[in-house]
């Protein structure tokens, strides 16, 4: 049994430590084993424990559910991805509530090159049905990944969409990995995985798709993309939290508008009168926003009498290896302060060398 999994499982099941604070910990004790082995008082003095947080890791010693549900991985072909692995979805990872553990089923890559949301009220009329039919068949052109919830309404229909026009899309649910909530869509489930798509959760198994899950459901679909896109939704809801989110992680938003007065245009409205989302008319604005219409001509010549400082080629390199990266993963690798990062950022992109993406991410060019 793999030991450093059973430790991994078992922090996210003690009580009060959430995934902010998991992460802290694990930094300051030297590893997840360490968290359980250091001594109350070494717990105390770590920032944001203190007394009641300490005496409930210390408290903590029935491992047999992380046990059992290491067994259930192996059994059903689930994969886990801890936040320090390679495999890491790169833009999650990027915002500071990341779960540490994420379970997933189909497609490993979490990083698409194109990656973004399509979300929406459970109760889609007629008129986000036919957007959400031509949106998908024009995007599938530029081979994105679309990511949603398998709710009701918006978000199984774009699933299904997505499967028609050959696009990968990944399922984001608020349970563990033994059911599909809800079960009439098991076998979309099923056929998102069949065609390079995936379910991803943060739960284990035997986890009930309570309310409470689903708002922090919504905090991965909004961290794994570039751009949240809300189709309908209410005045309120899901989707409003999402785009909410979104904004707070630097990811794009955009809503397509509807009729005043209509019920489930209001949120959409709402968020672009708020200049909290970009207005959607069609494909056209997200492929613009995106810049996934920018050709990038490669001048090799050029590139050969263009000199890079120690810094420029420090970076370049580092973005290359990783095919692209966040600035905050950047300052963190690279040991530049801030400014001098921005500098040398700036020096790349008037040199051609690197180019700027959504999320304050960056990729070479050449």
């Amino acid at each position: 049994m793999d030991n450093d999994l059973v430790y991994k499982i078992a922090l996210t099941n003690i009580p009060g430590i959430g995934s902010v604070l998991a992460k802290s910990l694990i930094g300051y004790c030297g590893g997840v084993k360490a968290v359980f082995e250091k001594s109350r008082e070494f717990l105390k003095r770590a920032p944001g424990v203190g007394d009641v947080l300490s005496s409930n890791i210390k408290a903590f010693n029935d491992f047999s559910q992380a046990e059992k549900e290491v067994e259930f991985i192996a059994k059903n072909n689930i994969r886990p991805i801890f936040f320090l692995d390679h495999d890491y979805p790169v833009r999650l990872k990027n915002i500071p509530d990341c779960p540490i553990l994420l379970y997933v089923r189909g497609n490993q890559n979490l990083s698409p090159e194109k990656c973004i949301a399509i979300v929406g009220t459970r109760k889609m009329t007629e008129y986000g049905k036919q957007f959400i039919n031509q949106f998908v068949e024009e995007i599938a052109h530029y081979k994105p990944t679309v990511v949603s919830g398998l709710a009701y309404g918006v978000d199984i229909w774009a699933h299904k969409q997505c499967l028609k026009h050959g696009v990968d899309t990944f399922g984001v649910v608020a349970h563990g990995m033994d059911r599909i909530y809800p079960p009439m869509h098991s076998n979309i489930a099923t056929d998102m995985i069949a065609s390079n798509g995936a379910i991803i959760t943060e739960y284990t198994s035997g986890t009930n798709p309570d309310r409470e899950h689903f708002p922090m459901r919504n905090r991965i679909v909004a961290g794994l993309v570039d751009a949240v896109i809300v189709i309908e939704s209410a005045a309120s809801g899901g989707s409003l939290i999402t785009a909410e989110l979104a904004n707070q992680y630097n990811r794009d938003v955009l809503a397509l508008p509807g009729s005043i007065g209509e019920k489930y245009s209001a949120g959409c409205n709402y968020l672009i009168k708020a200049h909290k989302a970009n207005l959607l008319e069609g494909v056209d604005d997200l492929v613009k926003l995106l810049n996934w219409d920018v050709k990038i001509q490669k001048n090799n010549q050029q590139r050969l009498f263009v000199e890079l400082s120690e810094n420029e080629q420090l970076v370049v390199d580092m973005i290359r290896e990783s095919k692209e990266m966040g600035i905050d993963q950047l300052m963190a690798l690279s040991g530049l302060t801030s400014s001098v990062l921005a500098m040398t950022l700036l020096e790349l992109e008037m040199k051609n060398y690197v180019s700027s993406l959504p999320g304050k991410r960056y990729q070479t060019i050449f």
